[in-house]
């Protein structure tokens, strides 16, 4: 007998059920599982790979698994300043709330900075949740890959991340911005600008690119675009920079509505007139938009809702129940006295 016969063949695990199916670790348990949520293609591939590696799932492990805190954790990974002066983040967890208030599942919250990761990964893989939810995520947030392979997890909008099987709930971002936009284009204004949002978020880059697209189609200037930090000092700053550019401008839509209410701080203190000298639309239709005068045209978007359907989602998929990967949730433009 050479040595080689001799040698117990290592016993095949998760992780190379995985690689050899070519998906993510998760799927792989919810195959094992016996979850229905996996596409039916994606799980005959997983058994085939199981079966090609002679793979046996770990029984205890599996019982493990199923046991539950009966608790999801909410990860913001922005400032605490940021998180508590957005009306943003309290409508979403309102709508969390509110659909977790007839289930068996509590809320946590967990305000996070990338630059400090391990901290909130020790807590979320100690146990102490069945599933995450993820709010204002910016594409260098990648500590929240490797956390998906062991806990199910669902966004606010696309992760800008790649290699990973996300789910998320989500508005159309740039058809709304494009609306948005037309609604001054097609009242005759010519000079439109932007106070554009993050450019490393989801709804910075869809809002620019559905600003830029309707502008295009103007036949306007495309080059009238400053970024802010959906803050409304970040809007004031990026409008100053608009107006100091020396450029003609009789219309600007922002990125968010904080940042439409700085902006009209930026043009109001310039002895210029809202909308006859300049007209300005937001997006979110959230508390700023009524407390500034005159009330600002916005896009509606359904917050509350968004919240409700992120929490509808990851029940879902802790309790192994079919639900979609990706749901987008309808917009309308509330036209105010801003335009």
């Amino acid at each position: 007998m050479t040595q080689d016969a001799g040698r117990t063949r290592p016993a095949a695990t998760l992780e190379m059920v995985a690689a050899l199916a070519g998906v993510s670790r998760a799927t792989v348990s919810r195959v094992v599982n016996e979850s229905p949520s996996v596409d039916p293609e994606l799980a005959q591939s997983v058994k085939r790979a199981i079966l090609a590696l002679d793979y046996t799932p770990n029984r205890a492990a599996r019982s493990l698994a199923k046991r539950r805190a009966n608790a999801v954790t909410l990860i913001v990974p922005e400032s605490t300043s940021k998180v508590f002066a957005d009306p943003f983040f309290a409508s979403v967890v309102q709508g969390i709330a509110l659909y977790l208030a007839d289930t068996d599942y509590t809320l946590n919250m967990v305000i996070s900075s990338e630059s400090k990761p391990g901290k909130t990964r020790s807590f979320l893989l100690g146990g102490n949740v069945d599933g995450v939810l993820v709010v204002s995520h910016h594409s260098g947030d990648h500590s929240w890959t490797h956390l998906s392979d062991s806990l199910p997890m669902v966004f606010a909008g696309r992760p800008l991340i790649g290699g990973m099987e996300s789910y998320y709930v989500e508005v159309d971002n740039e058809q709304a911005a494009y609306s948005a936009t037309r609604q001054l284009t097609d009242s005759g204004r010519k000079h439109v600008a932007t106070v554009a949002g993050p450019q490393d978020m989801p709804p910075g880059l869809d809002r620019l690119a559905g600003w830029r697209t309707a502008v295009r189609e103007a036949g306007l200037d495309d080059s009238l675009v400053e970024v802010g930090d959906f803050t409304l000092a970040s809007g004031a700053r990026a409008m100053h920079r608009l107006l100091d550019r020396g450029m003609p401008i009789d219309a600007v839509f922002a990125g968010n509505d904080q940042m439409a209410a700085g902006a009209y701080t930026a043009i109001q203190g310039r002895g210029l007139r809202i909308p006859e000298d300049i007209a300005v639309v937001g997006f979110d239709d959230d508390s700023f938009a009524t407390s500034v005068t005159p009330a600002l045209t916005t896009v509606h978007h359904p917050i509350v809702e968004l919240g409700k359907k992120m929490a509808e989602t990851l029940v879902s998929l802790i309790e192994g129940r079919p639900t979609d990967r990706v749901t987008v949730l309808p917009t309308s433009l509330v036209i105010r006295e801003s335009v």
